[in-house]
């Protein structure tokens, strides 16, 4: 009776159907409201169920709710594990031992606050978009600015079906941060969220930063992302389809016993609460678990569980790759892990006016080309990449075409080309 009891305060304590409809602002006709009823209703039975386990986390009644357990990972689902390497780096352990705790959050405008990525598989935008916010504020020492997961969404390529077929059917961090090396991101005033793929808008596009690159860290590898989680808010991949995730109300998550990777987030740090080490981890979930946060059971190098992503091509592959996956961590935490590297303020990038023709070696060529070909230049000069270019072919010697094509190739980018083009065609026979 005791047992009856204390499920009944427990049932008593949620909100009931009525009352969750309104504060969700939900509105069913017909068949409709009894079907969703009758789930809301299971959900909030389980819900009491696993509460009175005595686990070190608790559920709640959320926004998902209404929805079965299946309705809620083909909601969510937004990533893969990453597969598309593009030209990244690996992570160089840096040799120095982890802090004891981490929490980004507590280092002024690193850590923007909690988005909600709506009803869009947008995750691995807003991942991406998150974790280059906190790389330019600690690059910069000044407050991140909210960047654009919609350009992300928008305008990132994903050739390959990695993650997804992009936009709001999923892709992956480093396609995001291969994205943004060249095109830069701009704030989310300039591109607002519209929790849809739309047409990628340049117009909108005008960048505040830029990476010149982006690190992987080793998959499963427990000491390689906690080495990470020093330099700064890491993005990474999840499976969060679970029961638990669905309802998660706050503590430490454990026994996830779940490996299919459908999620991206950021890790914000990690810590100890009563005996128990745990990852701290922001989603994008809008008002959710802990102020839009959970924490994930942490348990050390060599003792994270593992598990089989059997089903690669719905969580884990670029298309074609039906390769089954092997995860480790709470919710596979250590599938995949990156983060952009050499974060700079689209401010701080050179300016046309910046540059000094006498330090050229085709003088002459140089002070023609800024005259002609100004607006090239300063386009160019905004993105990381191409400046890098122009930097290096300012010292060839005059007409060395061998020499400017190894700057170009050195530092790739498409907005070389339109450079190249006017100085060749107004200033090409312009010698010292």
């Amino acid at each position: 009776m005791k047992v009856i009891a204390c499920c009944a305060t427990l049932a008593a304590a949620l909100p009931s159907w009525s009352q969750y409809k309104s504060a969700q602002g939900l509105a069913f006709n017909g068949e409709e409201e009894n079907t969703r009823q009758a789930i809301f209703e299971s959900n909030v039975a389980k819900i009491v169920e696993e509460n009175l386990k005595g686990n070190s986390y608790w559920l709640e009644v959320t926004k998902y709710s209404h929805m079965t357990n299946e309705e809620f990972r083909v909601l969510i689902k937004g990533t893969k594990a990453v597969q598309f390497t593009g030209e990244s780096t690996s992570h160089v352990l840096s040799g120095e031992a982890p802090a004891e705790s981490k929490d980004w959050r507590d280092v002024d405008g690193v850590v923007t606050p909690v988005k909600d990525q709506g009803s869009c598989g947008s995750c691995w935008a807003f991942s991406a978009a998150e974790t280059l916010e906190s790389h330019l504020a600690i690059a910069t020492g000044k407050a991140a600015p909210k960047l654009s997961p919609q350009q992300i969404v928008d305008c990132a390529p994903n050739p390959q079906s990695c993650g997804g077929t992009g936009g709001c059917d999923g892709s992956t961090q480093p396609l995001a941060f291969d994205y943004t090396k060249t095109a830069g991101i701009t704030t989310e005033a300039s591109y607002s969220y519209t929790a849809r793929t739309g047409t990628c808008t340049q117009s909108k596009i005008k960048p505040v930063a830029y990476n010149s690159g982006y690190t992987v860290t080793k998959t499963n590898d427990y000491t390689e992302l906690m080495d990470a989680a020093q330099k700064g808010p890491v993005a990474i991949s999840i499976a969060a389809g679970g029961f638990t995730f669905q309802f998660y109300g706050g503590g430490v998550l454990t026994n996830c016993n779940d490996y299919v990777m459908d999620h991206a987030v950021q890790l914000v740090g990690y810590g100890t609460d009563s005996g128990k080490d745990y990852w701290l981890v922001r989603n994008s979930w809008g008002n959710w678990g802990e102020g839009g946060y959970i924490r994930m059971q942490r348990y050390g190098e060599g003792k994270e569980p593992c598990g089989t992503d059997a089903s690669p091509q719905d969580g884990d592959a670029c298309s074609g790759d039906t390769t089954a996956r092997t995860y480790c961590g709470e919710c596979g935490i250590l599938s995949s892990s990156s983060y952009p590297t050499g974060m700079t303020a689209a401010s701080e990038l050179e300016t046309t006016a910046d540059i000094d023709c006498t330090t050229a070696v085709c003088e002459s060529q140089c002070t023609c080309s800024l005259d002609k070909c100004a607006s090239q230049i300063a386009s160019c000069l905004a993105d990381a990449n191409c400046a890098k270019s122009q930097d290096c072919a300012l010292q060839c010697p005059c007409s060395d075409n061998s020499c400017i094509l190894k700057c170009a190739a050195s530092a790739p980018s498409l907005k070389a080309l339109p450079v190249a083009k006017c100085i060749n065609s107004n200033c090409g026979s312009v010698l010292v």
